[in-house]
């Protein structure tokens, strides 16, 4: 398993709250830190990827279960 330093619980949130508990998260920890975060929007995983990408974070893992999604990414 991937260490973090944070971890979010975005389960039951709809786009754009998983999102917005990302960026607030990111916010909240150091250059190099990690993030896990836990969602359950199936749409989850676009609104991240294009935010990760826009931000330049980088994405270390990300889990597909059939109810949720759980993400690993560190902040640059």
């Amino acid at each position: 398993m991937i260490k973090f330093d944070l971890e979010v619980d975005a389960s039951g949130l709809q786009c754009p709250l998983p999102l917005l508990r990302l960026k607030k998260a990111i916010m909240e920890i150091d250059s190099g830190a990690v993030v896990k975060v836990i969602a359950t929007d199936p749409a989850a995983h676009l609104d991240f990827g294009v935010y990760i990408d826009q931000a330049g974070h980088i994405p270390l893992k990300i889990i597909r279960e059939v109810d949720k999604q759980v993400f690993f990414i560190q902040k640059k």
